[in-house]
């Protein structure tokens, strides 16, 4: 009888954690949002930007960015454009030297040393008053700076992240669940900026003011450990959906995968080595979001395994836990027929859900394990499909 007790409570102890994980702590932080709000004072601020953009052998993607960035609605004279190559090995660094001419800058860094290092050393290089990074495969809409450096008016605004928006024109499975899972975070990053601050942007889209920007190790997740570093300055990081940007998602599971494991197993590295942000008494809601949005987050796939181990042993004397085994096993094998379909190449439709949430939880599971087996990521590879 005492199993059977301790199986119900650890049962509805994983449930609670669950809820309040997907459930709770966004209802928290709205409210919180909604009821103590913290204002940005934009401003007319038309400060001189350096745009940096980080590649790794984009030779198919970076003529398409550099033309997308140099149409950006914003004074040229104003403007500083820096292509920062991490020891491309093909043709990446002579299609940037083609825009010379057009003011745009090739900041080379011999030796493959990872996009973090390359971005320090990329903004030694830049001058502009505001910082804005980018990717290769990301493209902006024209109004994208105006829409964004007013915040900076505010000088309690350290860093300001921009809206992404994932498309996918082959209506992939993963792509699907990648849209869905961004639209949720994408309103939870509206209220923890209006709460209190953001803890982690987008790498595709976020600027920083350049006084706040402090060098980060190599092996860090830079788009997530950028807002501790500002909030550490006494600065917010906050959300500007008028600064749009657009990416294509992934459409396998497996680079999809790929992608998550590394930025899940960066952000360990980046939780345990700013562990003391994890304390409200010292970094107040702050911590709260980084415990509730990122730990207790990466810790869902442990809940969800004593979940099913309780329902099983529970289903043996309870038609209700049966019950829930059931559907369990039945939301499991869902997952496992959308990945069976992609990899025949059908579309799996309502299906795909099922199969990111796996997706997601599973790539905590093996980024938490290779965060405990010391497995640092500094370098990358770009994972989008070729066209």
């Amino acid at each position: 009888m005492i199993f059977i007790t301790l199986a119900i409570f650890v049962f509805w102890l994983s449930v609670g954690i669950i809820f309040y994980v997907y459930i709770g702590y966004p209802l928290l932080v709205y409210i919180i949002s909604r009821l103590f709000p913290k204002q940005i004072k934009k401003g007319d601020f038309e400060p001189k930007v350096s745009i940096i953009i980080t590649a790794y052998n984009e030779e198919q993607d970076i003529r398409g960015k550099i033309e997308n960035t140099l149409a950006i609605d914003y004074p040229l004279e104003k403007l500083q454009i820096i292509v920062a190559s991490d020891g491309s090995t093909d043709g990446t660094d002579e299609i940037v030297k083609e825009f010379a001419a057009k003011g745009v800058n090739l900041f080379r860094q011999d030796g493959r040393v990872g996009k973090t290092h390359t971005q320090n050393k990329a903004v030694e290089q830049a001058d502009g008053e505001v910082i804005l990074f980018s990717d290769a495969t990301t493209m902006f809409q024209s109004d994208v700076l105006k829409a964004l450096v007013p915040n900076f008016a505010d000088q309690t605004v350290g860093c300001v992240a921009g809206r992404l928006i994932y498309v996918d024109e082959s209506e992939s499975g993963v792509g699907t669940g990648a849209r869905s899972y961004w639209n949720y975070e994408t309103s939870l990053k509206e209220s923890e900026s209006k709460a209190c601050s953001l803890i982690g942007v987008s790498g595709c889209l976020y600027a920083v003011r350049r006084s706040a920007y402090m060098p980060m190790y190599p092996e860090a997740c830079s788009d997530f450990l950028i807002c501790t570093v500002v909030y550490r300055q006494g600065l917010r990081s906050v959300y500007e959906p008028g600064a749009v940007c657009t990416e294509e998602t992934n459409r396998q599971s497996e680079k999809e995968m790929q992608m998550r494991v590394r930025v899940i197993s960066q952000t360990f590295t980046d939780l345990w080595r700013n562990r003391e942000m994890l304390n409200p008494l010292k970094s107040g809601f702050f911590a709260i979001e980084l415990i509730s949005h990122k730990l207790l987050r990466y810790s869902i796939p442990v809940f969800l395994f004593v979940l099913l181990l309780t329902t099983i042993f529970l289903a043996f004397s309870s038609d209700l836990f049966f019950i829930l085994l059931v559907f369990q096993i039945v939301f499991y094998a869902i997952a496992l027929i959308a990945w069976l379909l992609e990899k025949k190449g059908m579309k799996s439709g309502v299906l795909a859900m099922p199969l990111y949430f796996v997706l997601t939880n599973l790539a905590s599971w093996v980024g938490f394990y290779k965060f405990l087996r010391g497995e640092r990521y500094a370098s990358w590879e770009p994972i989008r499909e070729k066209s």
